[in-house]
């Protein structure tokens, strides 16, 4: 991942980064220069290759013994859990051996998924699990092989035959090693360490609102391509009309080669040569039969790059996104953003972030027909590929964003690097999904001197690597009283000005003593020339309790119901309004809330269950929306 940043930001990279994706482990204080890059495979999940969801060992090592020993020195044989060997076999066979793990005995588990939801001793467990499997490598492989993992949570380290080959910082970003001289005929054996332990220095830091899904949460799979393949492409449809395409070619053969771009439903063909670093990019007006994306009508084409024996593959949609005043334009035409927030969590009582095509499609089907909505929220960090690539589909447009929240280590530099990163992984992934319109950079941050230096690196970032879709952040608003002794809300976050959308979170009414009725009263000072998001607002209700008396207790379906009403009333009223995403659609987990009676371990401010039960608000927010929507 390092070259991503080298490659496409280099001039404003200043700082070290311990925490990209890395080729043979090194130490994390080891300069990024030793270390051999890893690939990209952007839109890996479109190539064949070799599926290793299902059963896999584990085993639970709490004091990181299989990384460190007593005195941080290298752990002795007894701890490596990464062996090729047969444990129990060598132990046998000499009395001198010792090992106090055999992960080919451990239990087993089914991957994707968190291993909160494995047993009861593991519910609140946080730090390090090791997995291990073997895979049958493909008969007479030839080319090149990777390991690519849409995404564990939080620190990765790999080994493939006893052999390290690489380390990953982050939760939510797919990242892949090479493997190709290391993958033996007939069995391979995969181990897999994964810390979920969050630290001051993390993205996010350990203080959340969610639950921390430690684990492999998304497919692992072994990918094959030729010796030199397409590693990187974006193809887009530009502001000014055209077709653009950026590509990368890796290998031997990168440099001067052959190159072609074809849309079949375009009857688009256009050919080239990469320079001599492997990169080719080209622009060809866009054919008049194109159908532009859209909430209404999401065409998607059949995208190939093809150079040698690789043939890259998407599907892809063109749109354009842009603002221009108060107002955000689809197309060239005004958009008014029917939204709600989204965790990437599963409907059901166990949910364990495994992302499936049929879970993705349930929560978004509640916000597309139950909602007559065309835009959601992915909080509060990139969401799975499935849930991207559906929205797609569907015609929904997204709010994407990286886990940069609260108490964010805002003056460490390898912080930075970390969300750097993070922001670069988001990004290169999802270039090409239509539905994506909003990068965000961060949700509910404290403004500080180190803070805005911080976070207007980061939308720098995202500037340099994607010049067609908008950028924003979650925003805190100050309160005072005006002169007639009503609030005035007032965004007075200096980072408002670097952003194309301003956003804002508020909860009047919930989480502040104010009467409903009173919501009326407030007024807003937001920038006029800007289009204005709430981004969140929202109150808990248990699905099924109810109180129907004139004042209704909080907790109620009844409260909840009314403080939509009186939310949506304040709002309306604001000119620049163009959108928002209340909190949230569906009840999710978070062990900071622990009432006994109404909450139990989930934040309740979802519209429906976490079965899928619609509460009354529900209704209130569905109406709102259907008459937006004429």
């Amino acid at each position: 991942m390092a070259r991503i940043i080298r490659r496409l930001i280099a001039a404003a990279m200043v700082c070290a980064a311990p925490a990209m994706a890395q080729q043979v482990a090194p130490p994390p204080t080891l300069p990024l220069a030793t270390v051999k890059t890893s690939p990209l495979l952007v839109s890996a999940d479109m190539r064949d290759g070799l599926d290793l969801s299902g059963p896999w060992h584990y085993s639970i090592d709490p004091f990181r013994a299989g990384l460190a020993g007593f005195h941080g020195e290298m752990p002795g044989d007894s701890q490596l859990r990464y062996l090729d060997l047969d444990v129990a076999k060598a132990m046998k066979d000499d009395n001198r051996a010792m090992y106090e793990f055999d992960m080919a005995r451990s239990p087993v588990t089914t991957l994707p998924s968190s291993w909160l939801t494995e047993a009861p001793d593991l519910r609140y467990y946080q730090g390090l699990m090791w997995y291990q499997r073997t895979f049958a490598a493909p008969a007479n492989h030839k080319g090149r092989y990777f390991l690519r993992f849409g995404a564990a949570n939080y620190a990765t380290f790999v080994y493939l035959n006893g052999k390290a080959i690489g380390r990953h910082e982050g939760g939510f970003t797919p990242f892949a090693f090479e493997v190709t001289n290391l993958l033996r005929d007939g069995d391979n054996q995969i181990t897999v360490g994964v810390d979920s332990q969050a630290t001051e220095a993390t993205v996010p830091p350990p203080v959340t609102d969610w639950e921390n899904y430690g684990g492999i949460t998304r497919p692992v799979r072994l990918i094959a391509t030729p010796d030199t393949y397409v590693d990187d492409a974006w193809v887009r449809l530009t502001r000014d009309g055209k077709i653009a395409v950026d590509a990368h070619l890796d290998g031997a053969q990168a440099a001067n080669h052959a190159i072609r771009l074809k849309i079949a439903g375009l009857g688009l063909d256009l050919a080239g040569t990469t320079d001599a670093k492997g990169d080719w990019r080209a622009t060809v007006a866009a054919p008049r039969a194109l159908i532009r994306w859209s909430p209404e009508q999401p065409k998607l084409y059949d995208v190939s790059i093809s150079s040698g024996d690789d043939q890259w593959r998407d599907r892809i949609g063109f749109r354009t996104i842009e603002v221009r005043g108060p107002d955000v334009l689809l197309n060239g035409k005004p958009l008014f953003l029917r939204g709600i927030s989204l965790h990437e969590e599963e409907l059901g009582t166990d949910p364990t972030r495994a992302m499936t095509p049929a879970a993705a499609r349930a929560l978004l089907s509640e916000i597309k027909d139950g909602l007559h909505g065309n835009y959601v929220r992915l909080a509060h960090y990139p969401h799975s590929e499935v849930m991207t690539r559906l929205a797609d589909e569907m015609g929904i447009i997204v709010w994407s964003e990286v886990p940069v929240y609260w108490r964010v280590a805002w003056s460490n530099p390898d912080t930075l690097a970390t969300a750097r990163n993070m922001v670069a992984e988001n990004i290169i992934r999802d270039r090409n999904r239509a539905s994506i319109a909003i990068w965000s950079v961060a949700n509910e941050t404290p403004v500080t001197d180190a803070r805005n230096t911080f976070l207007r690196t980061l939308v720098s970032d995202v500037r340099k690597l994607d010049d067609t879709r908008l950028v924003s952040a979650a925003l805190l608003t100050e309160r005072s009283q005006g002169p007639d002794g009503k609030p005035v809300i007032a965004m007075a976050d200096p980072l408002a000005d670097a952003l194309d959308v301003v956003a804002i979170n508020t909860y009047f009414g919930w989480y502040t003593p104010d009467r409903l009725d009173d919501l009326a009263s407030f007024s807003f000072r937001v920038p006029a020339n800007k289009p204005l998001i709430f981004s969140e607002f929202g109150a808990d209700a248990k699905a099924g309790f109810h109180d129907p008396r004139a004042l209704p207790e909080k907790f109620s379906e009844e409260y909840q119901a009314e403080f939509y009403r009186k939310t949506l009333g304040m709002v309306d009223r604001i000119p620049t309004l163009r959108g928002m995403s209340p909190w949230i659609l569906k009840d999710f987990r978070s062990p900071r809330r622990q009432n006994p009676e109404f909450q139990q371990g989930w934040n309740r401010k979802g519209l429906i269950s976490e079965t899928g039960q619609r509460k009354q608000a529900f209704a209130v927010l569905a109406g709102y929306y259907e008459g937006k929507e004429r």
